[in-house]
């Protein structure tokens, strides 16, 4: 599986960037998404379990945009 870049959070300083990444995956589109992991308390308790194999991470709004972008792209055949 290879990660294509799509882009990153237009506000975040060097080193500190959420970034989404497409993937090549042939059997299902899936995206990477680089972000700030989630260890509000409250927001832990809010969303509730998460098993051992996955984390949540926390990305900002135009991060997904780029998502939108993508996937329009895709949509009208490009």
């Amino acid at each position: 599986m290879r990660a294509d870049f799509l882009g990153k959070d237009p506000e975040s300083t060097e080193g500190d960037s959420p970034t989404l990444f497409a993937t090549d995956r042939t059997d299902r589109v899936t995206y990477i998404a680089q972000g700030w992991k989630v260890t509000d308390p409250q927001v832990l308790a809010d969303v509730g379990p998460v098993p051992d194999h996955e984390t949540l991470i926390e990305i900002p709004e135009d991060v997904l945009k780029m998502y939108v972008r993508r996937y329009q792209q895709t949509e009208d055949g490009r």
